[in-house]
């Protein structure tokens, strides 16, 4: 089966699923994004379960054979995902995907991610095996040339006109990280009046040339910098910026260090695990170090309080959300301000 690449899996998924897909490739963005359409595929079609495994050095690829041969109690149906960090499953992993494409299960859909895989390890009687049972997606970079149309694509998907300067424009800015672009169009969605952009506006969005902004905010806070990162968040409100600008950004970034915690606590490569969440590796220095500081389970419950947040923001809670915006900011800096009984009434 010839390999496809992600904008052809939509359609692809739309005539059927196999029993097996490979997504492999080093940009993370476009690599999450088709792992999440086959999750979504496979949902509609009754796969309501899923299993992650992180094939590290230390895996037990018998693990594969009891997880596909297991009934559960809760799905007819399940998804089995396995990541393999350096793409290279090794003699034991060679041997168990082998088994398992030899009659894959009808009730299980087995997704491996990889990173980009060299020449010969495409040449290897695994990858084979998956090419002959079931289906390849390989993620190519997208280089400069590509990158305005990529834009205008998405932009296109957002709901938002923009004419070719205001791409340059954008192009320019995120400097060919596909993450950055997406999380500009993001912020374009939120802060547009209506939905059409040219190159003024869009330079006025991206560069965002507030005195405090909103992504400095991120950085002062995942540093540990409390103080600063207060002194921009009163900044912020001072000029008039929207709380639900300021949320959308500390949750964006909570949500993506509570999955690399979560990987790098299952003994994942930190690295690794960045790059699988979007975090380029200029901005990794900043993730290690809130992942340093505090444990998964403090940013779920960062999660549930930028929730509670959001509630506030919608009038669906009686709480003030600038004041919990500073907590949330301390508490991601490193600093729990408040008693256990506080905080508890701040997630309810």
């Amino acid at each position: 089966m010839a390999k496809l690449r992600p904008e052809q899996l939509e359609a692809k998924l739309k005539q059927s699923l196999a029993p097996v897909y490979l997504v492999f490739g080093d940009e993370a963005l476009l690599a999450q994004e088709a792992c999440d359409s086959i999750r979504n595929a496979a949902r509609q079609q009754g796969y309501s379960e899923r299993e992650l495994y992180h094939t590290d050095a230390s895996f037990d690829w018998g693990e594969l054979h009891v997880a596909a041969n297991s009934l559960s109690l809760f799905a007819e149906r399940k998804i089995l995902e396995l990541r393999i960090t350096n793409g290279k499953p090794g003699k034991d992993g060679s041997k168990a995907l082998l088994e398992y494409l030899k009659n894959p299960p009808e009730d299980t859909l087995l997704l491996i991610v990889t990173p980009k895989l060299d020449g010969n390890t495409q040449k290897t009687k695994w990858f084979k095996a998956i090419d002959a049972a079931g289906v390849l997606v390989q993620i190519w970079p997208i280089n400069a040339q590509q990158l305005p149309r990529w834009i205008g694509q998405r932009l296109t998907e957002a709901g938002i006109t923009a004419d070719s300067q205001a791409i340059d424009v954008l192009a320019s800015r995120v400097e060919g990280n596909l993450l950055a672009a997406a999380q500009e169009i993001e912020k374009l969605k939120l802060l547009l009046d209506g939905n059409s952009v040219d190159a003024e506006k869009m330079a006025s969005v991206v560069a965002n040339s507030a005195r405090y902004d909103v992504f400095g905010l991120v950085d002062k806070t995942l540093l540990g910098d409390a103080n600063a990162a207060i002194k921009t968040l009163h900044g912020l409100r001072s000029e008039g910026t929207d709380a639900t600008v300021v949320l959308w950004a500390l949750a964006r970034e909570i949500r993506g260090l509570a999955a690399i915690a979560e990987a790098v606590e299952q003994g994942q490569n930190f690295g690794w695990a960045a790059k699988q969440n979007g975090v380029w590796e200029k901005r990794q220095p900043l993730a290690k170090a809130a992942i340093d500081r505090l444990k998964p389970a403090q940013f779920q419950m960062l999660l549930r309080k930028a929730n509670g947040i959001d509630k506030a923001i919608k009038g669906m809670r009686r709480a003030n959300a600038w004041d919990e915006l500073m907590d949330l900011v301390l508490n991601l800096s490193g600093t729990f301000s408040l008693s256990p009984l506080v905080q508890k009434l701040a997630l309810s």
